[in-house]
């Protein structure tokens, strides 16, 4: 028998060859597996430094990685959790972090599995307002931190973006 194009058979492998063709070469959406980068720089006399994006929505699952692109300082990404000598702010019941000192062009991975709001800061550059937020699915504008902004460097505390404005933007930088 002959197989034409106007066959069925022939039409239905055709299109979903095509389809997986497409599905192969097009650029679609960040799936929850693949890392999100949040860069972490500042000017080159080090009088400023951030995070950037410092506010970032993201899909239970998601990963999320820290790379140091800056030439001249060291940073890190610490998770504001009593297990870094800080305040609880992130998700109750969530595992914290720390990613130790990273070097320029150094990097630093965390999957975020829990709905919630996590605040983190660099070690050596709190001080300096060097925060970001990362909220995780769906979460409150407000989150819980009752009684922890007096624990904070006030560049600290004004460095956070709002929870409401990362829902609605999806990063702030």
């Amino acid at each position: 028998m002959n197989a034409t194009a106007h066959d069925p058979r022939r039409r239905l492998l055709l299109a979903a060859g095509g389809g997986l063709w497409l599905a192969a070469v097009l650029p679609g959406p960040a799936h929850a597996g693949e890392a999100v980068e949040i860069g972490m720089s500042g000017t080159p006399s080090g009088s400023d430094v951030w995070f950037r994006p410092r506010g970032l929505l993201v899909r239970p699952g998601q990963a999320v990685r820290w790379v140091n692109r800056d030439t001249g300082n060291v940073h890190t990404s610490t998770a504001y959790h009593p297990a870094n000598g800080k305040p609880l702010r992130m998700t109750e019941g969530a595992k914290s972090w720390n990613s130790d000192y990273l070097l320029p062009g150094q990097s630093f991975t965390v999957v975020f599995d829990r709905p919630g709001v996590y605040d983190y800061f660099c070690l050596p550059h709190e001080h300096a307002g060097m925060v970001g937020r990362i909220v995780v699915g769906e979460a409150d504008a407000a989150p819980p931190y009752a009684g922890t902004d007096a624990q904070l460097p006030p560049a600290a505390l004004a460095g956070f973006p709002a929870v409401a404005a990362i829902l609605k933007q999806g990063r702030v930088d």
